[in-house]
């Protein structure tokens, strides 16, 4: 059966189930979007409403030297207003971040057949991952994206069991940036009021790391669905390579120079750039003080989109509340304590909704 002609369960089969995904569906001809991909009008992306975010890159280079503090002071107040910056002299190679797109490109045309091992149940490895959507199980409406998801434990298993197609590159990623991750996170527990940042409390942050590879096809109708729904990640940092199609969106929290309150504004790409974004988790330690970033995707019909995010997170088994320094000087806490593995599976138990994933974590008397 085409999948223009499938009914909603077939279609789920087809692309959930099967492992063929979006781009299977794309392939075999499609002309319109299937119902299941339609979003309804409240969570589609309306471009022209939307304005670019101008505001300039953060040089890292400056870190440590003569600029360090006007470089720290950026990192912090980008973190504290819209919980997304731009990065660059980051200290990943550039002709790697060239190499990562290449790759996932290549992974991505792979035949269904050869992406499928890696389904969720058949991976040769749990903690590798190829799929489609978000939770397509409770999602009304599903998401335009394929990916291929890769937790980090050593590189021997990472080697031996991460896609052939990308396994290099995307290891290199992964360790070039936790690199970097360190560097920020020291910046911004130091202006917290944290006077001695200790290499265990950092590890403590992003003792679990994964690589993901993320694949939005060609959208016969993309003003009807969307790439990523609204969501902020539940890490601490995230770090994110764009190609230069662009197409990811934020949701600005207070009245900033980027933008107006509950204005969507888009992250246009920048060349040798990396974006960087506040996670759930840095908002819970420093009390509010930094904002994890609501953000979307959209979809395009020119071009097929990649994008790689690095996602920094604790291990499940970790603690995580604000941090004492931090309660003290607000005189209250705002968020409870909490074993990490509890909101994972509150994260990645319900479909996107915006921030509402940090509700797991507030004290509900404030």
């Amino acid at each position: 059966m085409a999948p223009s002609s499938m009914d909603g369960d077939s279609l789920f089969q087809f692309v959930v189930k099967e492992g063929n995904g979006v781009k299977g569906l794309v392939d075999s001809g499609l002309s319109k979007v299937p119902p299941r991909y339609i979003q309804p009008p409240q969570e589609r992306i309306d471009k022209l409403s939307s304005r670019p975010h101008n505001l300039l890159a953060i040089d890292l280079s400056d870190l440590g030297g003569a600029f360090h503090n006007r470089a720290a002071e950026a990192i912090a107040r980008a973190a504290e207003t819209l919980g997304f910056f731009q990065v660059v002299n980051h200290g990943v190679p550039l002709e790697l971040l060239e190499s990562l797109k290449t790759a996932a490109h290549r992974f991505f045309s792979l035949p269904p057949e050869k992406k499928s091992v890696y389904l969720k149940g058949v991976s040769p490895s749990p903690s590798v991952k190829y799929g489609t959507s978000f939770v397509p199980e409770k999602e009304k409406a599903l998401e335009w994206k394929d990916y291929i998801s890769m937790v980090y434990s050593d590189d021997a298993h990472a080697l031996q069991y991460w896609p052939e197609e990308c396994k290099e590159v995307a290891l290199e990623y992964l360790k070039t940036s936790t690199m970097m991750v360190r560097k920020l996170l020291k910046v911004l527990l130091e202006k917290l009021g944290v006077t001695a940042v200790e290499d265990s409390t950092i590890d403590a942050l992003i003792g679990l790391k994964m690589v993901n590879m993320n694949f939005y096809p060609t959208c016969p109708n993309p003003e009807l669905t969307v790439g990523v729904g609204r969501h902020s990640d539940m890490g601490t940092l995230t770090v994110l390579l764009q190609d230069g199609i662009g197409g990811l969106y934020v949701k600005v929290e207070e009245d900033i120079d980027a933008g107006k309150k509950g204005e969507w504004i888009e992250i246009p790409p920048i060349p040798e750039a990396l974006v960087i974004n506040v996670g759930d988790t840095l908002q819970i330690i420093s009390n509010g003080k930094y904002k994890s970033a609501e953000h979307r995707v959209r979809t395009t019909s020119t071009q097929s989109r990649v994008s790689v995010p690095v996602f920094t997170i604790p291990l499940p088994t970790q603690k995580i509340g604000p941090m004492a320094e931090v309660v003290e000087r607000d005189g209250v806490a705002r968020y409870r304590e909490f074993i990490f593995e509890n909101y994972m599976n509150n994260f990645f138990g319900k479909a996107h909704e915006g921030k509402k994933s940090l509700d797991f974590a507030k004290i509900d008397s404030l």
